[in-house]
C-alpha cells in the first residue's frame, strides 16, 4: 500500500475535478455497491465507466491521461468513477475485491469528505483531493458514503 498526496498538479487535478463535478458529465445508477449486497440493504451509487477491458473506452478516456502518465499501467483492466451520495452517518460498504486474480489497484479521490477506504486489515485511507491510493485491490477492501459532504467521488483503476 502507498498513499501519495498532491498527486497531480493543481492545474491537471482541477481539469479532472472539474469535468467530474460539471452538471453534463454522464452518471449511471447502481442499486447495489458490489456483488457482497443484499436485497434488504438499500445502499446504491453512481459511476461512469472510462475503460473495460470488453466493453472498450467512453469519450472521457482522454481527459485522464495525466493520471495515466504517472500511473504507468502496462495494461488497464477498468477505469471506473464513482460517486456515493451522502448518508446522515458514514456507512460502509461490505467487503470486496475488484476481480479475484492477482493484479494493481489505485483509488484516486476527487473530493475530501469523512469517507474513505478501508483496507483488508481495518486501516481506513481518508478522502482527501487529489490523493491516490496504490493498493492490491485483489484483497478485500470496503468504500464509504460521506455524511459531511454532499457526495464522495473517486476514481477507481485497476491494472498489471
Amino acid at each position: 500500500m502507498k498513499i501519495v498526496d498532491n498527486f497531480l498538479s493543481k492545474e491537471d487535478f482541477l481539469k479532472i475535478q472539474s469535468l467530474l463535478l460539471s452538471w453534463d458529465f454522464p452518471w449511471y445508477y447502481q442499486n447495489k455497491i458490489n456483488v457482497y449486497h443484499t436485497e434488504k440493504e438499500l445502499d446504491s451509487y453512481f459511476t461512469h465507466v472510462i475503460f473495460d477491458t470488453e466493453k472498450g473506452h467512453s469519450v472521457y478516456y482522454n481527459n485522464l491521461f495525466p493520471l495515466l502518465k504517472i500511473i504507468k499501467p502496462k495494461s488497464l483492466i477498468r477505469i471506473k468513477c464513482n460517486i456515493y451520495p451522502k448518508t446522515e452517518k458514514v456507512e460502509i460498504h461490505k467487503p470486496h475485491v475488484d476481480f479475484p486474480f492477482k493484479h494493481k489497484g489505485a483509488v484516486f479521490y476527487i473530493n475530501t469528505n469523512n469517507g474513505g477506504t478501508i483496507l483488508e486489515n481495518g486501516k481506513k485511507i481518508d478522502s482527501i483531493e487529489n490523493r491516490i491510493l496504490f493498493f492490491d485491490s485483489h484483497k478485500k477492501h470496503s468504500s464509504t458514503s460521506t455524511s459531511n459532504a454532499k457526495c464522495r467521488i473517486n476514481i477507481n483503476f485497476n491494472y498489471f
